[in-house]
């Protein structure tokens, strides 16, 4: 087998380096970006805390 030679990345083709990136920018990996978002504790919410429980005790 032959073995690849090391090529610095500016030499690269334009062709490889494209490819290079490519697999650097496959994803997050295990991290969820979506999961690291903490809710601001002084935020408005329209729905009150407990309504279940008023429901339940008015019926």
């Amino acid at each position: 087998m032959k073995t690849q030679k090391f090529v610095s990345y500016q030499k690269l083709s334009k062709k490889a380096r494209k490819e290079i990136d490519r697999k650097k920018r496959s994803g997050w990996g295990t991290l969820s970006p979506a999961t690291q978002i903490e809710e601001p504790h002084k935020l408005y919410r329209r729905n009150p805390k407990h309504r279940k429980r008023e429901e339940d005790f008015y019926a």
